[in-house]
């Protein structure tokens, strides 16, 4: 191997190790010495400084030497697999023992580097070791990132890291890890002083540090660094920026009926005074604000309702009012005959407040086997729907069974049998009416707006819409390849949208077979959507531990919510279009406001999965439901005062508690409705282990 050779190969192990200083340094150095020798072969021509002339060919015999030996301890830590595990345990033993104001930060830096020692070992074919590697450190990451490991687990040979879309995307790009200077000082000078080059290499080629000034950040906030690969929140800051119409419809029902003092309930029909100020100041900040009304859906006179939208308004003037938008959908005209039992419920519904609680009504499925994957209530809470694993789907209607109206009774094994067409049917001997055409287990069921359509999806990538009045199957949707998890009801009907492990998400109409538009950018099966309330948008969770809001018209991806640590499996949009909550796998909830991608706070209390939230209707509350056997009510105009909190600005996020937990005897909570007055709907499957 001549010079030229040795010093092509020298800056390609610099570059492939991401030492970009060294490299320039090297590349000075090699031209200084070209120069040096060149200088000496003129001198050595012309028989001037033979002396000078020596040393530099001796320089210049000497650098390749110094290569060589750079080469060969190249070649040494490409075929030492205990590099790896000596290295990664060092730092691991260093970043445990560090200082408690610094040690949450340099943890961070552990997971990235833990997952590309795994998959470098196996991409150099060390099997054997990649495995014992991963078993041997994998506890550690087991808490935040199991779900990923999970995935790791099934990589088992160098062509897996190329078939395999996550590892593949792992791969190819960098995570991004904030921390302060004085940690980033601390890990720079650990590496150097103990010679890491195999963790120094990867740390340079793989993880992408943003250094701020001062002290750590709070422990608390830990979840807003623990980013997805690829999606990194530099990505989602810039995506965050898009403009969106988070305001309410224009001309919607409410508004209308609003207007027309229709919502004024009679106890404060003495209020006149009072109410015709507040009309007047209404309209003079409509006109002020360029034909924008009050951002908030809530009854004009309700004071429960005032306070909350007051403390939803932020510093920033712009976002205190939100201007009527228009439905980039075509909406369905709503009977009269609905309107008028919509008008019914408004004028009876409850306000509610942190001091002023619902009322609950829980459905408990009994005698199920386990057989339970989903449940569903309608909006006046008279039709209960279950999804079964023998791909079966059962409605209950709770005036004609007779019994309690919290006691739901599933008799799962029953012999009933269907009829010939597979449709449904309803036995006078039976308690609900049964509905069959999947082929594959129930994993969502939602009932319209106005109850009287039902969508399914299920294991075998199909959905189906039943009509609730001809208890028969009408459509079957097919787009999704693999198994559809969620599918959802717009908020005036027609319109639904489904999501599925091929980690996307569709819009479909009623009337139209094949979806209208398809949502694709997640990095793993998305789990769980809702509609935005101006139907304008619609938000997916997903296991990638993201949420995303995406536009319905143009299907373009306009919010990425970055700081779950494990999958979401939950979403609920306020009334007023502002805020966002969002549960996931390890119980922890989080409270967005859309216009600004922020997270306004955690709700910490649940310790299993949120399988379920659902707001007040004036957004005053929310609440939770859970694997781990509660129902826990949030005040919601708490959680969104911390917007203009001075320690919210500075990105230490307060944690809220629930106002209050309910709790059932061994009945995992598996949905939740508020009615249009304002009565909390549950409903939950017996534990039999419990």
């Amino acid at each position: 191997m001549d010079e030229e050779e040795i010093e092509k190969a020298v800056i390609a192990y610099l570059k492939k190790k991401g030492f970009k200083q060294t490299e320039l340094a090297f590349q000075e150095e090699q031209q200084h010495l070209k120069s040096a020798t060149t200088i000496a072969t003129i001198n050595k021509s012309s028989n001037n400084n033979n002396s000078s002339s020596n040393a530099n060919s001796a320089n210049s015999q000497t650098d390749p030497d110094i290569a060589r030996q750079i080469l060969a301890f190249s070649a040494e830590l490409e075929n030492s697999p205990a590099q790896y595990h000596e290295g990664y345990g060092k730092l691991r033993s260093w970043a445990y023992s560090s200082l408690d104001l610094y040690k949450h930060e340099l943890l961070r830096v552990l997971y990235p580097v833990f997952i590309h020692c795994f998959m470098d070992l196996v991409a150099k074919g060390h099997i054997q070791e990649a495995r014992a590697f991963f078993n041997s450190f994998r506890e550690d990451h087991e808490m935040m990132h199991l779900r990923d490991l999970q995935k790791l687990e099934g990589v088992l040979s160098p062509s897996h890291l190329e078939e395999m879309e996550f590892a593949h995307s792992l791969r190819q790009s960098k995570v991004n890890i904030k921390i302060c200077q004085y940690s980033y000082d601390l890990l720079l000078q650990y590496l150097h002083k103990t010679q890491s080059i195999t963790m120094l290499g990867l740390i340079n080629e793989h993880i992408n540090f943003q250094v701020s000034p001062g002290q750590p950040s709070s422990i608390s906030d830990d979840a807003e660094f623990v980013t997805i690969m690829g999606s990194g929140q530099d990505a989602a800051n810039l995506i965050n920026q898009k403009e969106i119409h988070w305001g309410l419809l224009e001309d919607s029902l409410e508004e209308r009926l609003e207007k027309a003092g229709g919502l004024v309930p009679d106890s404060e029909k003495g209020d006149g005074e009072t109410r015709e100020g507040e009309t007047e100041e209404n309209k003079k900040r409509s006109v002020e604000g360029g034909k924008q009304a009050a951002s908030l859906k809530k009854l004009k006179k309700d004071k429960v309702a005032g306070a909350t939208a007051k403390a939803s308004r932020t510093e920033n003037s712009s976002l205190s009012v939100a201007p009527r938008v228009k439905p980039e959908l075509a909406l369905p005209s709503i009977p009269a005959e609905v309107e008028h039992s919509i008008l019914e419920d408004l004028r009876n519904r409850v306000q509610l407040s942190s001091t002023a609680l619902p009322s609950v009504s829980f459905y408990t499925f009994i005698n199920t086997h386990n057989g339970l994957n989903c449940a569903s209530i309608s909006p006046d809470g008279s039709l209960v729907a279950g999804g079964f694993s023998d791909s079966s789907l059962k409605v209950w209607d709770m005036a004609k069974l007779g019994q309690q109206v919290d006691n739901a009774t599933s008799q799962a094994g029953n012999d009933l049998t269907p009829n010939d067409n597979g449709f449904g049917m309803h036995s006078p001997r039976r308690s609900y009416t049964l509905y069959q055409g999947h082929s594959g287990p129930v994993y969502s069921a939602t009932f319209s707006p106005f109850g009287d359509f039902m969508l399914s999806s299920s294991a075998d990538s199909t959905i189906r819409l039943w009509s609730t009045n001809l208890n028969a199957n009408l459509v079957c949707y097919k787009g999704h390849n693999y198994p559809v998890w969620d599918v959802q009801f717009s908020p005036v009907g027609h319109y639904f949208a489904s999501s599925s492990h091929d980690r996307t998400a569709r819009i479909w109409s009623m009337d139209r077979i094949q979806p209208l538009r398809i949502m694709a950018g997640h990095l793993s099966d998305v789990d769980c959507l809702q509609w935005h309330a101006n139907c304008n948008y619609i938000a997916t969770g997903s296991s990638d531990k993201t949420v995303r809001l995406w536009d319905v018209q143009s299907g373009e991806c306009v919010r990425i919510f970055i700081g779950h640590r494990s999958m979401v499996l939950s979403l609920a949009m306020s009334p007023d279009g502002r805020y966002m909550a969002s549960g996931d796998e390890d119980g922890t909830i989080m409270m967005w406001d859309l216009a600004s991608g922020r997270c306004v706070t955690p709700l910490v209390g649940h310790t299993s999965c949120v399988w379920t939230l659902a707001f007040s209707c004036e957004g005053s509350l929310l609440a939770s439901g859970s694997a781990d056997c509660s129902v826990k009510l949030w005040d919601v105009t708490a959680s969104t005062k911390l917007l203009k909190t001075e320690e919210n600005k500075t990105g230490n996020i307060s944690r809220l508690r629930s106002l209050k937990t309910l709790h059932t005897k061994s009945t995992p909570v598996y949905a939740l409705r508020f009615s249009r007055r304002n009565l909390l709907f549950a409903a939950g499957a017996l534990s039999k282990s419990s």
